[in-house]
């Protein structure tokens, strides 16, 4: 069944200085800095959460449908999702924005300067959602980061018109105010966070983690190399460790595609457990590459991964739903 993924949708521009940003700043002529870094490198990289998880749901064979805004410079990174199998029919498309974009730049030493331009996702509130779920005869909406004025709107719409859905505030937690957040989560029937999204989530809401549970179906816990842990009202805890890794190159969205394969998984009808662990070996898989969207499921490469990290049975058990 196809799946709504709401979410940011942004290119990352991203740029080498071949020096030390401190060497060219006076600490005497901060308030009037004018400057200007040569560059020797620049790395255009496709992002943003929904196109993320979108990607990592269609190499599972997946039937994901975009939802955002974007600009009218959007057409080369749609041409890109929709070869990779990605429904991009439903994303708004502004007249005035561009589509998102973050402009990085980085030295020697690893300092960064940058700037996130937010364009036309401001636009996203604009959406609703029911018309999409009755023309895609979707199943299940995803409520990932992205404006939080649209995370909110997208939440109650889901609640009034009794459409399941997936609470994913992740780096909009620290954005969001208690009450926002409240509404966000509330009848969801998933709830993502990492850990420490998880205590600051009960924080600005000022619930206990028994009352945000009153409030959501099964909430799933990624807790960095430790794992993740999942949670429920009639579920006994999960824990499921890492996939094993070949190596490290970079984390970024890696929980993007963890949501992706675990999503696809319980699509699947797969066990928390095995969902979890399908979800973990996806978000390897993106920490050994550079780039969110730069890796590719290998059906018979996957299964003995599966194998080698969670044993025999769960290899078996996913085999016959890869693509």
């Amino acid at each position: 069944m196809p799946v709504l993924v709401a979410g940011s949708i942004a290119t990352d521009h991203l740029m080498h200085f071949p020096g030390k940003f401190s060497d060219q700043l006076l600490a005497d002529q901060l308030h009037k800095v004018s400057l200007s870094f040569l560059v020797d490198e620049l790395v255009v990289r496709r992002g943003g959460v929904a196109p993320n998880i979108c990607y990592g749901m269609a190499q599972l064979g997946g039937s994901p449908v975009l939802i955002g805004a974007v600009g009218s410079d959007f057409d080369e990174y749609r041409g890109w999702l929709e070869k990779s199998g990605v429904d991009c029919k439903h994303v708004h498309v502004s007249a005035t924005q561009h589509t998102a974009r973050f402009v990085c730049t980085t030295d020697t030493e690893m300092c960064q300067i940058g700037s996130f331009y937010a364009g036309a996702m401001g636009e996203a509130v604009d959406i609703e959602i029911e018309p999409i779920w009755n023309a895609t005869g979707a199943d299940l909406a995803v409520i990932s980061a992205y404006d939080p004025a649209a995370m909110v709107k997208h939440s109650s719409e889901c609640r009034d018109k009794g459409l399941r859905f997936v609470a994913d505030p992740s780096q909009q937690i620290t954005r969001m105010d208690g009450e926002a957040l409240r509404g966000l989560i509330e009848g969801a029937d998933l709830l993502f966070t990492n850990d420490y999204e998880k205590s600051l989530l009960e924080s600005k809401t000022g619930l206990s983690e028994t009352e945000i549970m009153a409030q959501v179906g099964v909430r799933i816990t990624t807790l960095g190399s430790k794992g993740v842990e999942i949670v429920g009202r009639d579920l006994e805890r999960v824990h499921v460790p890492v996939a094993k890794e070949r190596s490290k190159a970079d984390p970024t969205g890696v929980g993007d595609a963890f949501r992706a394969g675990f999503l696809t998984a319980r699509e699947w009808g797969l066990s928390w457990e095995r969902a979890a662990q399908v979800g973990s070996l996806l978000a390897t898989m993106v920490l050994e590459t550079v780039g969110t969207q730069e890796y590719a499921v290998v059906r018979d490469d996957f299964a003995a991964r599966l194998s080698e990290s969670y044993g025999d049975d769960c290899a078996v058990e996913v085999l016959p739903h890869l693509p």
